[in-house]
């Protein structure tokens, strides 16, 4: 049967989450882009891993733990790039690398982790969503949705200038406080689908392939959302026939949907420019045929 990928009951988590994941990590990813930190939900998935770990030696859940060091591990972030001007880079690369070695060893060190755990999480894994997971992920994801469409507004105005958004009255810092949050969630809501080391990638590439063709925020933002979840599903539909991994697989989905789309933005663009250049042509053209007339009017 062709929907046979739909009776195992993990697969129906793994399809649940990757949807969520389809939607939410082009969401917040549309304002990091916007931002110039496309590799941030990067660095955010090294200091996740110090959640995961964590959450292995305390016998919890790995996605609420994961999700409480992210979201402080990302407002660090946001504080070294507002006061660590000079060292901000160093802070930074110190700050990922730390979180990524404190989650191996804190997973080697707990009775119930192991490195086939820790590749789980590092690169994703079908089998490993469980019910608890889902319910984490829908809680995250209604979280995730709500911020980045119910203030988008203000977050596309701090994205884009945030001199100018702070004159208009906005609260910048709360605003770019929210974002780093908001894609910290999106991290720990990817992670059991994508795998912590390449949710960037989705939450980047989907929003690069929609700027090809997209000339507004709000079809960018659509179509990126779009390409998100096809990626994701495709991906993990894929991975369940042919056991490929569902996160290098739905990553080079969305990359092959960023070629393809690139290559059908080029024809269309030539095409817009010769129709700009004809008009431009046309207008000179009738320039000069209506000089006799105010010629004439002057005489």
């Amino acid at each position: 049967m062709m929907l046979e990928f739909l009776n195992p009951p993990f697969m129906q988590r793994a399809l649940i989450a990757a949807v969520l994941v389809g939607i939410t990590a082009p969401a917040i990813g549309i304002y990091l882009v916007q931002r110039r930190q496309a590799l941030m939900g990067d660095g955010i998935g090294h200091v996740a891993m110090t959640g995961v770990g964590l959450g292995f030696l305390l016998s919890t859940n790995p996605v609420w733990m994961a999700t409480l060091v992210a979201v402080a591990g990302s407002v660090v972030m946001e504080l070294i790039r507002w006061y660590g001007r000079t060292r901000g880079d160093i802070a930074l690369a110190m700050l990922f690398y730390g979180g990524m070695a404190g989650g191996v060893m804190l997973i080697n060190l707990s009775d119930t982790g192991s490195n086939a755990n820790l590749t789980s999480f590092l690169f994703g894994s079908l089998s490993t969503v469980s019910e608890e997971d889902v319910i984490a992920i829908v809680a995250l994801a209604a979280f995730v949705v709500l911020v980045t469409v119910g203030l988008r507004r203000q977050l596309f105005a701090v994205s884009q200038d945030e001199e100018f958004a702070r004159v208009t009255g906005l609260p910048v810092r709360a605003l770019n406080l929210l974002v780093a949050v908001t894609a910290a969630i999106t991290v720990t809501v990817a992670m059991r689908v994508v795998g912590l080391l390449l949710v960037s990638a989705l939450m980047v590439v989907p929003v690069a392939a929609a700027q090809q063709i997209a000339k507004s925020f709000k079809v960018t933002f659509v179509l990126a959302v779009v390409i998100g979840t096809a990626v994701t599903l495709a991906g993990t539909v894929t991975s369940y026939y042919q056991d490929v991994p569902p996160g290098a697989t739905i990553v080079l989905l969305a990359i092959a949907a960023f070629v393809m789309l690139t290559a059908l933005a080029t024809p269309l663009a030539r095409r817009r420019a010769r129709g700009g250049a004809s008009d431009a042509d046309r207008c000179t053209l009738e320039v000069p045929a209506a000089r006799p007339a105010k010629d004439d009017v002057r005489v």
